[in-house]
This record gives C-alpha cells, sequence and structure tokens, in this order.
C-alpha cells in the first residue's frame, strides 16, 4: 500500500487512528481498564497492512511518530505525563 502524498498518507492514518482510539475507549469502557495513548498507537500500528507505506519527504517524521501525534491531538487536555508513547 503506497502513498503518493505526504498528505495522503497523513489523512489515511488519520482515520485509522480515530478508529483506533474508538476501538481502545470502547475496550476501556467494557472492562473498566484505563489506556495510555501508546496503548492507541500500538492498536492503530498492529492494523497496519505488512506492505504500508513509510513517509518518503526528507526529514519526515516516521509512521510510529506521526501516529503518536495524531493521537496526541485527538486529545488535547490529557496531562502529558499521560500521553508518552
Amino acid at each position: 500500500m503506497t502513498f503518493d502524498t505526504y498528505e495522503h498518507l497523513a489523512a489515511d492514518l488519520f482515520s485509522r487512528c480515530e478508529a483506533g482510539v474508538e476501538q481502545i475507549c470502547h475496550l476501556a469502557v467494557d472492562t473498566g481498564i484505563t489506556f495510555q495513548i501508546s496503548d492507541i498507537v500500538r492498536a492503530v500500528e498492529n492494523d497496519l497492512p505488512v506492505d504500508y507505506s513509510m513517509p518518503a519527504e526528507s526529514g519526515a517524521e516516521g509512521r510510529r511518530q506521526m501516529i503518536e501525534r495524531i493521537v496526541k491531538d485527538m486529545f488535547p487536555y490529557v496531562h502529558p505525563s499521560e500521553v508518552s508513547a
């Protein structure tokens, strides 16, 4: 799976992050177990196809860092000590 631009990759990862957030939040509600940002990042990474594209632009952040940043942006009011992935 390849993307022709960094923007397409980011848009796809954003959609996958939304699904990952929903999945982990449902799990947290159902089980009463708390979660961390790293749990969502891991869930998103685990659901990626084997041939999923990596950012190709020079100086671009890696895929895991992109996912982490997207997920952190979805939770702007989480205490900084709880967002390390």
